[in-house]
């Protein structure tokens, strides 16, 4: 069939072909369907139950409560209702009809933040349709992460089991990506829809900086992002002179509407970029269109910290644990870089890799960083009150006070370290299931290795 309609010149041909491309790429679609049903049928969940919405007092007792905002608590309390802490201390009133919990022997940390990640927008790489991170065409402003957030993904299981609590669910992958990505948002790791685990919607507008290394098309893509920006200000300048009745009704434009947070100065660009020529180029533009900058990556931040701290730029490192990006740097450039920028005084986080699949790595990424200088503490609020404070959340998480969100985790030592267990999350209050998809495939194979000594003995 495919020889005839390659030979028929009949106009009939086009649409016989197009008529049996269609049909290949139905079976296609309905052969993906079949294997995805028997791969959740094989397998005993793909992502837990969600937990209730906390309905009375928690107390948790006698632990060692680090709240990364002032001094340690041995055998200290916290008390939290309706997701919000209420009292942390060594002297606690609990009250009346509060589930107590002995943590004697346990530490009590705030959750982590992971804060560059695909979780909720990618799920199986080789099935296209359970990817949503790029969209078609360079200027996309006015994607919101959070409304194509999947709130049943199994990434979110086993990201929560490693401490992670909220993610920053992120548009655009690396290369190929959108000059403007779309807008991030940080999501609550439980829950059952996205409208309830949206902790902040519009956190940041992602902008993927062009590569220098060819001339031609860096001047072409500088250009193109500057003319959306002067589009969306005459936009914005429209709407504004209208609202004032100073000018007639401006057509509606999606694109153009979602970049008013930006040049407002009430939400930040943040620029992927990692040679020092970007870096310096993209804080120069961010000057002069006069807006609120978060670099990403990071890779050369150390060569031009005085730019950095001339601006107030933050950093949000990517992968801590990763080889030299060239050829002549040292085995361990990546993993001195969270050192190097805090004894520069830079302001930075740890947002290791974006990969879903990867999530729960996270805290080995400033374990690392722990051990090529840069101080325990300050690894671990890298992943906490330092990027809470980069994206403007830390009234609400990044550490442990009064008034702020129950998101908390039990341990048996410091999260970042190896050896440490997560033995129990809490978001906003609720008490996570802790049984991931990886410990469900744990215990299913541990069954199996009992089933077949039984047999042999």
């Amino acid at each position: 069939m495919t020889n005839l309609i390659q030979n028929h010149t009949h106009p009939m041909s086009e649409i016989v072909k197009r008529t049996a491309d269609n049909c290949r790429n139905t079976l296609y679609t309905a052969c993906m369907a079949v294997v995805l049903f028997g791969l959740m049928a094989a397998t005993p969940l793909f992502a837990q139950t969600p937990a209730p919405v906390q309905s009375q007092p928690v107390a948790l007792t006698g632990g060692t409560i680090h709240t990364l905002e002032g001094d340690t608590i041995e055998n200290g309390t916290i008390v939290f209702d309706n997701g919000i802490i209420t009292a942390i201390g060594t002297d606690v009133s609990i009250p009346e009809g509060a589930v107590t919990e002995d943590v004697s022997g346990r530490h009590i940390y705030p959750g982590l933040i992971h804060a560059w990640s695909q979780i909720g927008l990618f799920e199986i790489s080789a099935v296209e349709m359970t990817l949503d991170l790029n969209e078609v065409g360079p200027i996309n402003p006015n994607l919101r992460a959070e409304r194509a957030f999947h709130a049943a993904s199994r990434h979110i299981g086993v990201a929560r089991s490693a401490g992670i609590t909220t993610s920053v669910s992120t548009p655009g992958s690396g290369w190929g990506s959108p000059l403007i990505a779309g807008q991030s948002a940080a999501m609550m790791m439980d829950g059952w829809t996205w409208e309830e685990m949206t902790l902040q919607a519009g956190l940041g507008m992602m902008v993927s900086w062009p590569n220098p290394g060819n001339t031609r098309n860096y001047t072409r893509q500088l250009e193109e992002l500057r003319e959306a920006f002067a589009d969306a200000r005459a936009y914005v300048t429209a709407v504004r002179a209208h609202a004032a009745g100073n000018a007639p009704r401006h057509d509606f434009d999606s694109r153009w509407h979602a970049m008013k947070p930006v040049l407002d100065g009430a939400m930040p660009v943040v620029v992927s970029a990692n040679d020092m020529r970007q870096i310096q180029d993209a804080i120069t533009w961010a000057q002069e269109e006069d807006i609120k900058l978060i670099i990403l990556g990071g890779r050369d931040a150390h060569l031009v910290t005085e730019h950095l701290l001339a601006y107030d730029v933050p950093v949000l490192i990517t992968t801590v644990q990763s080889s030299p990006s060239r050829w002549w740097e040292p085995y361990n450039a990546w993993y001195e870089l969270p050192a190097q920028l805090h004894q520069a005084g830079v302001r930075f986080a740890i947002a290791g890799s974006s990969s879903a699949a990867n999530a729960n790595r996270l805290p080995f990424e400033a374990g690392t960083a722990a051990a090529f200088g840069l101080p325990a503490d300050e690894a671990l609020k890298s992943l906490t009150l330092y990027p809470a404070q980069i994206f403007g959340l830390d009234d609400r998480i990044g550490s442990l006070e009064v008034g702020k969100q129950a998101d908390l985790l039990i341990t048996t030592g410091n999260p970042i370290e190896y050896s440490t267990r997560v033995e129990q999350v809490y978001v906003a209050g609720r008490k996570s299931d802790m049984r991931d998809f990886q410990r469900q495939m744990y215990e299913r194979y541990s069954e199996k290795i009992r089933q077949r000594q039984a047999h042999a003995d």
